[in-house]
């Protein structure tokens, strides 16, 4: 029977499914650890690394069966990082990812340059540390030996695909909406913006060092005989692997935390609170990103001295509100509201507070924070009334699940699929091989599941918000 690959290159981890063509049903996976990124605020990579992250995984993933043969293959990746590359086809220095905030003064000055609401209407999007746009500013201000090497630029999905297809002089394409992370390609125009990249460098041939956008259904070339599809984000990919329509909206627990909606419109948000997206299949993806999720989870896991499973336990042993204990969750900064030197802070600790209050006030500030997030979406015009999907490794855990509901007092549906990155870009591969997308969606494999609902969420949010302004400001 023939099988597409669908590939999640996620900043920790790189995760391989094997599926069905016909059905969509998951035949097998395999996953590999990345290394360590660095501390913060540093977060870089070689990327070769996630290439052997890919080999090893696929491995896993063949193990029963080694001699399968695949008929696409389509890669999905963190959005945002940097991959630079030389004359000869070599790195020159390791990829700057999403999450790296050094480039944080170089987004301010980004935005200075023009003012936020003329990035807005350029590229959707006003630049904050995690864009590709501010770390193209920051090496060539305090790299020029590295940034005069670099011939060719591109995205950690490009350079995957790039080197399915054989690496060296091959072109390197990107997609529509991987393209539009990067603060220099707008939704609104498919295009590059080349006046928002004389800003870095006025001297530079840009037509020469960008990828080449595909379009959503292109078959960008050819693995092991297998069609590649042209990839796309991370967040992109998971919208695919929901199944997302008009009105819709995603909430992932991962690393970082997203919260998006499907829109049939371009948008754009001076105030630099929503990122103005392009999905992968033609329309829009209006996207709030925060950089605490789960890891403030691990964290406050360690610290109450207990595992992930009883951490959750813990919080459900507390009510909603967690007695007027709030956690803003800024571990090492912030990316939504743009806090990059921001610490985390409890707010209204007292005698009476117990582990169980610790525990759910440090998931209703996850959750509090990208549920701003969604206001600030619904804010641009966009349809937010449909269905509530959570996905990423934190919606595995009860807790969370049960504390979304909580606190929008809305039914959470809880996708029965471990990977939804990974079965969105199969569902790509799958689409780039027969020029259509499959409707695998609608399958009882990844059938939702609504969660109760209680109405005590307001006043929670209200206090977070209000926390977050007399300690930040905003």
């Amino acid at each position: 029977m023939p099988v597409v690959i669908g590939v999640d290159s996620s900043t920790q981890s790189t995760k391989v499914e094997i599926r069905d063509l016909d059905s969509g049903e998951l035949i097998s996976t395999g996953r590999s650890a990345h290394p360590d990124t660095g501390t913060a605020p540093l977060s870089e990579t070689n990327p070769n690394e996630w290439l052997n992250a890919f080999n090893a995984a696929l491995e896993i993933a063949c193990a029963k069966n080694p001699q399968t043969k695949f008929a696409a293959i389509s890669i999905a990746g963190q959005q945002h990082g940097l991959v630079t590359i030389a004359h000869d086809h070599k790195i020159v220095r390791n990829a700057k990812l999403w999450n790296d905030t050094q480039s944080a003064a170089d987004a301010k000055w980004c935005v200075d340059q023009r003012g936020a609401a003329w990035w807005a209407e350029h590229v959707g999007s006003v630049p904050v540390a995690s864009f590709t746009v501010t770390k193209l500013s920051w090496i060539k201000r305090l790299e020029p030996q590295n940034w005069s090497q670099t011939s060719r630029i591109c995205l950690p999905h490009d350079y995957l695909s790039w080197q399915l297809r054989g690496g060296g002089a091959t072109e390197i394409t990107t997609d529509r909406g991987d393209a539009s992370g990067t603060g220099y390609w707008s939704a609104k125009t498919n295009e590059y913006d080349y006046e928002v990249l004389n800003i870095i460098d006025a001297k530079r041939d840009w037509s020469t060092s960008l990828p080449r956008v595909a379009s959503p259904l292109e078959q960008t070339g050819t693995w092991r005989d297998a069609v590649i599809g042209c990839g796309t984000g991370d967040n992109m990919a998971g919208a695919l692997g929901i199944g997302l329509q008009l009105g819709d909206i995603a909430i992932s627990f991962g690393t970082s935390g997203t919260v998006y909606a499907v829109s049939a419109t371009p948008t754009n948000d001076p105030s630099a609170t929503v990122a103005g997206f392009a999905d992968a299949t033609g329309a829009y993806l209006p996207l709030v990103c925060t950089l605490n999720a789960t890891r403030v989870f691990d964290k406050f896991a360690s610290i109450l001295n207990c595992d992930l499973q009883q951490f959750g336990e813990l919080a459900l042993g507390s009510e909603c509100g967690a007695h007027d204990l709030v956690l803003l969750p800024y571990l090492d900064g912030e990316r939504t509201p743009n806090l990059p030197d921001a610490r985390a802070t409890l707010v209204g600790l007292n005698g009476n507070h117990t582990r169980n209050d610790v525990a759910r006030a440090a998931i209703e500030g996850v959750v509090c924070g990208l549920f701003d997030g969604l206001t600030a979406i619904n804010n641009c015009g966009v349809n937010t009334n449909g269905r509530i999907f959570l996905l990423g490794g934190g919606a595995q855990s009860k807790a969370v699940c049960q504390i979304v509901a909580d606190l929008t007092n809305r039914e959470v549906y809880v996708l029965n699929e471990p990977e939804i990155v990974a079965l969105g870009a199969a569902r790509q591969a799958a689409a780039a091989l027969t020029g259509k997308w499959p409707t695998w969606h609608a399958s009882s494999k990844i059938a939702a599941q609504p969660i109760a609902t209680s109405s005590q969420g307001s006043a929670t949010r209200q206090r977070f918000a209000a926390a977050r302004l007399k300690s930040f400001g905003v």
